[in-house]
């Protein structure tokens, strides 16, 4: 299984570490499992300006080639003026509609305070489902004060990291197995 984790951020440090956690908890369950990770701040992506997503050039080309290869995908965002970050929406806006069919999605949100607890299921999981994604239900909310230096210093973010990784991995192997069966039976 394919597995892309998407730190949808330009700036600051917390989103990051979230998905570092969280590949850090995904090896527990899966050690051979490769993760790769894409950190939006370390690429310079073209704004979506409505052309074919085979269009873009560069980074922008890779990215999306990445995200369209990958069986599951774990987005991590932090929550700007009550909202996802315009990298992510950007991402959503460079790719097809059906980019997402048969991919399981993850989803961890970062944000300042417990205001925004809901941010990912009305900003984000709207478009998700109207890009057809296989979307895990739970998700994981980490608040400022979650956040130590560099790492997470609650031991119950971690714990729900660790059960989020289970949740795809299985969602994904279900799902996975399900689409090999019909295609099966419709002899594809």
């Amino acid at each position: 299984m394919k597995v892309v984790a998407i730190s949808a951020s330009n700036i600051g440090t917390k989103t990051r570490i979230a998905i570092d956690a969280f590949v850090q908890e995904a090896k527990k369950i899966r050690p051979d499992q490769d993760i790769s990770i894409i950190d939006l701040a370390e690429h310079d992506l073209m704004f979506a300006d409505g052309r074919n997503f085979m269009e873009y050039p560069g980074e922008t080309e890779d990215i999306l080639q990445e995200i369209m290869a990958a069986d599951a995908l774990i987005i991590g965002s932090p929550t700007f003026q009550a909202s996802i970050p315009a990298t992510l929406k950007n991402i959503f806006d460079l790719l097809p509609v059906n980019a997402l069919r048969d991919k399981t999605v993850a989803v961890i949100m970062t944000a300042g305070s417990a205001r925004h607890y809901l941010i990912a299921e009305t900003q984000l999981f709207p478009i998700l489902n109207y890009m057809k994604a296989n979307v895990v239900s739970k998700y994981v909310f980490i608040e400022s004060l979650d956040f130590g230096r560099n790492e997470i210093i609650n031991d119950t973010i971690t714990f729900r990291l660790e059960r989020l990784a289970d949740d795809l991995f299985t969602q994904a192997d279900t799902y996975a197995e399900i689409k090999r069966k019909k295609d099966e039976a419709y002899g594809f």
